[in-house]
C-alpha cells in the first residue's frame, strides 16, 4: 500500500506506452454456463499453508535480489515470473503488460480464466511490488499470494462461473498506483463497462490485525461483511483514505469496487483490541514499509480469514 498523497513523493517519469492491452474480452472464450450447480458451487476453503508457501517464495526472491521486490528491480520481475508460471501451469491465459515509470520498466500481470460471460467480468487484484526498503511480505505479498491461491483454487475445482474471471497483479503501486492506472487508462470505454466489479486486496495479514472492508460498491461491501458475519468477526469500514491502493483508478473510471485491508501504520485503539484481540496502542503493522516486513510479519489467522474471504467474494460475485 502506498503512502497517502500528502505523505509520499510523487513518482518521477511519465508512463510510456510499450504495449497496449485492453483485456476487455477474450477472443474465443467459451460461452457462459447455465446457472447450474457448477456456477453456483460454494467457494472452497483456501489452505493458508499454500498462501504462506507463496509468501516464502516471495521472501526468497527478495533475499536473492537485494532484499526487495521493488519496481524496476530484479526482485519484482522474478516475483512476476513466479506468479505467471503458477498460473500458466494451471491453465490460465496470462498476459504481461509493460510500462515505464521513473526511468525503469514495470510490468502488470493479467490472468484470465477461460469461459464465462466476457460482457460481465469480475476482477480480483493486488499489487506485487514492494518498497525498496524491504521484502514487502505483508505489503503486499499477502494480497498477491491470496489472489494467486484463489486463482489456483478456481483451476483445481474446475469452476465454471457465469461471469468471466480475471486476476491481476499490479506493478509500481508504491510509486503512485502506476500499473493499475496504466491498465485502466488503456481500456476502451466499452471494455471498462464490461468489468462488473474489481476487488482489491492490499495488506491482509497484518501482525496486529484489524478487519476492514472498503466502503464502496454496496453489493461488494455486503458480500465481504456477510462472510465475516458468518465467522462471527466484526468488521469496520476502511477509513485510512480512499485512493491509497489500486482500486482507485477503477473507481474513478466508474467501475464498482471493493476490498479488504488488515491495517497499516495507524494505531489500534482499545476498542479495536477488545473486538479483535491484539495490542492496543500499537500499529496494525509496525513493519509497514520497513525492512522487517518479512515472513515473520504475518498474522496467520488474519491471512487465513482474509484469503477465504477473497475466494468467497470471487465465487459469489461471479455466479
Amino acid at each position: 500500500m502506498k503512502l497517502p498523497v500528502s505523505g509520499r513523493t510523487a513518482a518521477a517519469g511519465a508512463v510510456s506506452v510499450v504495449m497496449l492491452l485492453t483485456c476487455g474480452s477474450i477472443v474465443g472464450a467459451a460461452p457462459a454456463p447455465a446457472h447450474g450447480s457448477a456456477a453456483l458451487a460454494a467457494a472452497p476453503d483456501i489452505p493458508v499453508a499454500n498462501v504462506k508457501a507463496h509468501l516464502a517464495q516471495l521472501q526468497s526472491i527478495a533475499t536473492a535480489n537485494g532484499g526487495n521486490r521493488a519496481h524496476g528491480r530484479t526482485g519484482y520481475k522474478a516475483s512476476l515470473d513466479y506468479v505467471k508460471a503458477k498460473l500458466d501451469a494451471a491453465g490460465f491465459t496470462t498476459t504481461i503488460q509493460q510500462f515505464t515509470s521513473s526511468g525503469r520498466t514495470g510490468y502488470n500481470l493479467i490472468a484470465d480464466w477461460p469461459g464465462g460471460d466476457t460482457g460481465k467480468v469480475v476482477m480480483a487484484g493486488s499489487h506485487l511490488d514492494s518498497v525498496t526498503s524491504g521484502a514487502g511480505i505483508n505489503d503486499n505479498g499477502s494480497g498477491s499470494a491470496a489472489v494467486l491461491e484463489t486463482a489456483l483454487a478456481v483451476a483445481r475445482s474446475g469452476y465454471q462461473p457465469a461471469k468471466h474471471l480475471r486476476f491481476a497483479w499490479w506493478g509500481a503501486e508504491e510509486l503512485g498506483l502506476v500499473g493499475s492506472k496504466y491498465y485502466v487508462n488503456n481500456l476502451s470505454s466499452a471494455n471498462r463497462a464490461r468489468i462488473s466489479g474489481y476487488l482489491n486486496f492490499d495488506m491482509i495479514g497484518s501482525p496486529n490485525p484489524g478487519y476492514f472492508v472498503y466502503d464502496d460498491d454496496p453489493t461488494i461491501e455486503k458480500t465481504f461483511k456477510d462472510y465475516f458475519t458468518g465467522l462471527g468477526v466484526a468488521t469496520e469500514i476502511e477509513t485510512e483514505g480512499d485512493g491509497r491502493s489500486d482500486h482507485a483508478p477503477f473507481k474513478n473510471a466508474g467501475v464498482p469496487v471493493g476490498g479488504l485491508f488488515s491495517g497499516a501504520d495507524y494505531v489500534k485503539t482499545a476498542a479495536q483490541a477488545a473486538k479483535w484481540g491484539g495490542t492496543a496502542g500499537q500499529a496494525f503493522d509496525r513493519c509497514y514499509h520497513s525492512s522487517c516486513d518479512t515472513t515473520a510479519n504475518i498474522n496467520d489467522t488474519a491471512l487465513d480469514r482474509n484469503a477465504d474471504a477473497v475466494a468467497y467474494a470471487v465465487w459469489k460475485l461471479s455466479a
